[in-house]
């Protein structure tokens, strides 16, 4: 299975399940490498316990130094592709396997079952490490997500990362059991695994990164001195930030709510920022001085026209439904939009018509 799912990944650009996600490739690239260790790791295993299967020997210590180098490096490399809001450096885990490979070579060197429990403490204060940083990295991620994204369907990651955490323990339990029972339920979570990260792979669209910095810059002009430019370039942004932030409000009325932009499926705080003149920095400056962030405004003025068509139809007495106004509210996904409606309103859609109609 682990063969064949990194075949899938590598030689298909696309998605074959979900076609219509441009898959983000660095984390195809990811998956399958992990895929190809989980294939190769039998392999590997497989020849040793063919040939010697004596767990005292030299052979056993590089089959198992292995097995954590390239089994944690891929799972890390995966995880860090999952969350696109910027690259993690992959250096910290790799300086982080070396103490692995010295106690593998000791163990090698002076064969003693001593070093087993030194591994053991130390490949455990890796992973409690590991998750630690991880949920920290997700929580970033996902306040990313709602300062640049209105639509979250399918961009959260936190279900995929926590589960693929808790399954990277039993493949650390694994490495340190000799129970066939244990072992061969590990081996049956492995597919639930596999099942997990393909579906993440599938579903995960490739997310448009936003700078940080300031979009706007101004081209050097032929002659002129680098040190005036740089001048003219501070007034200038010192300007628009002012003008900027006094006039987003009523730009955001004119060219987001007057027209509708909201409905717009899929719309980035990037696109919001373009059509409004100014640019994502002073864009999240002027939400963060509301006390809200873009993902709340898109999401209210959504909710506000979902509400008003809903009063129009029943007034009318036309036939709807809720999953098309909430299409019509600019939602491609229904449960987003029943998550934004109860978050908006404190109460689920189902509840609010009926106590609308009563």
């Amino acid at each position: 299975m682990a063969a064949v799912l990194c075949i899938y990944l590598l030689l298909r650009k696309g998605n074959a399940f979900v076609a219509d996600i441009t898959p983000p490739m660095r984390l195809r690239r990811w998956a399958a490498a992990f895929f190809a260790v989980a294939f190769l790791a039998h392999i590997w295993w497989f020849f040793f316990a063919y040939f010697s299967f004596d767990i005292h020997s030299a052979a056993y210590d590089v089959v198992y130094v292995l097995d954590c180098v390239a089994l944690l490096t891929t799972v890390s490399g995966t995880l860090f592709a999952m969350l696109q809001d910027r690259r993690r450096p992959l250096w910290p885990v790799i300086v982080a396997m070396i103490p692995i490979v010295i106690i593998g070579g000791l163990q090698a060197v002076w064969p003693s079952i001593d070093f087993m429990p030194l591994s053991f403490v130390y490949i455990s204060s890796l992973y409690v490490l590991f998750t630690i940083y991880m949920v920290k990295a997700v929580r970033q991620y996902g306040r990313w997500l709602r300062d640049n994204y209105a639509d979250l369907e399918h961009k959260e990651v936190w279900l995929s990362h926590t589960l693929l955490i808790v399954l990277l323990l039993f493949f650390v339990m694994y490495g340190f059991t000799d129970d066939i029972v244990k072992s061969s339920i590990i081996h049956f979570f492995s597919f639930a695994l596999y099942s997990l990260l393909l579906w993440r792979v599938e579903t995960l669209p490739q997310l448009e990164v936003v700078a940080n910095q300031e979009e706007d810059s101004l081209p050097e002009s032929e002659g002129l001195p680098r040190l005036a430019l740089a001048g003219e370039q501070v007034l200038g942004q010192a300007k628009q930030r002012s003008l900027s932030q006094s006039n987003i409000g009523q730009l955001l009325a004119e060219r987001c709510v007057d027209t509708q932009l909201y409905l717009q499926h899929d719309l980035t705080v990037v696109q919001l920022a373009a059509a409004a003149g100014t640019n994502r920095s002073y864009l999240s400056q002027y939400f963060s001085s509301q006390g809200t962030t873009y993902n709340a405004y898109i999401n209210n003025l959504r909710i506000n026209h979902f509400i008003s068509l809903y009063h129009e139809a029943v007034a009318s007495q036309s036939p709807f439904t809720v999953h098309q106004l909430a299409n019509d509210s600019g939602y491609r996904s229904y449960s987003t939009f029943s998550l934004a409606f109860k978050q908006r309103m404190g109460q689920s859609v189902t509840e609010w018509m009926r106590d609308t109609a009563v």
